[in-house]
């Protein structure tokens, strides 16, 4: 589906989607746990749903509960108790979700039938060889093509000690979750350069604690010992809003000179996205926030001078990358997005594909192997009608269409469905 955004001033106040993060861990927990657990206010996205069968192929017994307006407001999901029933598919079709995948294959581990997993193209393109050698390590039977999907595992997960490349903290988060339940301890030491994404290994960490799951870790990461034989519990949570999707209504404020309000984020989380909140203050917008509430917190961006360039090391926190880029453009002067060569992993190489599509609104970017720096001169100066290739990447997609509420001119985006992988009714919001 192509969409052509019309440009105007982006004002108002935005209910912030859940944390797809989140939302997947707790899925994948509740459905290794034994009794009833309750997911409130989840992220009812495509990816959402992708885990959801996925959990229900691991033998998770689902129930979605909407209100009235046709809203889901929570899961319940009865566990399989570390699969003490056989898995009920050994097939699963994960979609563009990557969390997805990377975690439920350690999930998958845990058991002895084989389960096979495949994905949309883009999945097919995305490598998991890292954590596959890793659980080879562990005992598990892996066949791959060429560490991307489709992909066969068949268990059971025999601990003992393994090294680990991370290229994405979701090789770590994968193994974390699954090791817990192995029968014996788990060693994880983390190949050099260390890990990048930090703060989501601290989301999957804060998880075991709760549990009160026992591990391990070194001050920097380097290495983790599970010991074992521990079990996931019962839980009732909610979940809080996305910092990685509250960027985009951030991003638009910020470009269009308008003032948002944003709702359901909970500054107190570990999601390591809450950094472009301080990005854009830094780049002269202003923040206004109200944290008597702790999930419900309320932020406002607006901004009422020019924006200014920086240098910002986005290393733990790659997905902002193409928001992060889409505001430069409207900054004077230069801009260096950098240390995050892993954001050429995601659905797509976002690096080289953010310089390119930003070329055509007459922005110049110079690309660097582990970022890029954009050149921005305060305002886009786009082709005649400028038509954007989304890629079928949602950060992609969504960045575009909140530089084009800055442009002078409409701009055409492609593929635009895929905003609701993250972002359900993205265009509605932005459009």
């Amino acid at each position: 589906m192509n969409a052509i955004i019309t440009p105007h001033k982006f004002t108002g106040t935005v209910k912030i989607p859940a944390s797809k993060s989140h939302t997947i861990r707790q899925l994948l927990i509740a459905t290794l746990a034994d009794g009833e657990s309750e997911i409130k206010y989840p992220l009812d996205s495509l990816d959402t749903r992708s885990c959801i069968q996925a959990c229900r192929a691991f033998g998770a017994d689902i129930t979605e509960v909407y209100d009235n307006n046709k809203t889901l407001v929570s899961l319940k999901i009865i566990g399989n108790d570390n699969f003490k029933i056989p898995a009920v598919s050994n097939r699963i079709d994960v979609g563009n979700s990557g969390t997805t995948l990377y975690l439920a294959l350690a999930v998958a581990a845990l058991q002895s039938q084989q389960i096979e997993f495949c994905g949309d193209e883009s999945i097919q393109k995305r490598s998991a060889a890292p954590l596959l050698d890793a659980l080879s390590g562990l005992g598990v039977q892996v066949q791959s093509n060429n560490g991307c999907a489709p992909i066969k595992i068949k268990g059971a997960y025999a601990s003992g000690k393994v090294s680990l490349s991370c290229p994405t903290s979701q090789y770590l988060s994968a193994l974390l979750i699954a090791s817990p339940l192995a029968s014996a301890g788990t060693v994880i030491e983390i190949n050099v350069p260390l890990l990048n994404e930090k703060p989501y290994v601290e989301m999957t960490l804060s998880y075991l604690k709760a549990h009160g799951i026992p591990y391990e870790a070194e001050s920097d990461f380097s290495r983790f010992v599970i010991p074992g034989g521990s079990s996931w519990k019962s839980f009732s949570s909610a979940v809080p809003g996305d910092f990685s999707s509250a960027a985009f209504p951030a991003a638009a404020a910020a470009i269009t000179g308008g003032s948002v309000t944003m709702l359901g984020l909970d500054f107190q989380d570990t999601q390591g996205d809450k950094f472009f909140i301080k990005m854009l203050e830094k780049m002269g917008c202003t923040v206004k926030t109200n944290e008597d509430d702790k999930i419900r917190n309320i932020v406002t961006i607006s901004r009422d001078k020019p924006l200014c360039g920086g240098t910002f090391d986005l290393n733990e926190t790659p997905d902002l990358l193409p928001a992060a880029a889409v505001v430069a453009a409207y900054a004077n002067g230069d801009t260096a997005l950098i240390n995050v060569a892993h954001a050429r992993i995601k659905e797509t190489d976002r690096i080289s594909v953010v310089t390119q599509e930003l070329a055509k609104l007459g922005v110049s970017c110079t690309e660097l192997p582990d970022g890029l720096i954009i050149h921005g001169k305060g305002a886009l100066s786009p082709q005649n009608n400028p038509v954007i290739e989304g890629h079928n990447d949602h950060r992609i997609v969504m960045a575009f269409a909140v530089s084009a509420l800055g442009s002078p001119v409409p701009v055409e985006i492609t593929t635009f469905e895929c905003a609701d992988v993250t972002y359900p009714n993205f265009l509605s919001i932005f459009g």
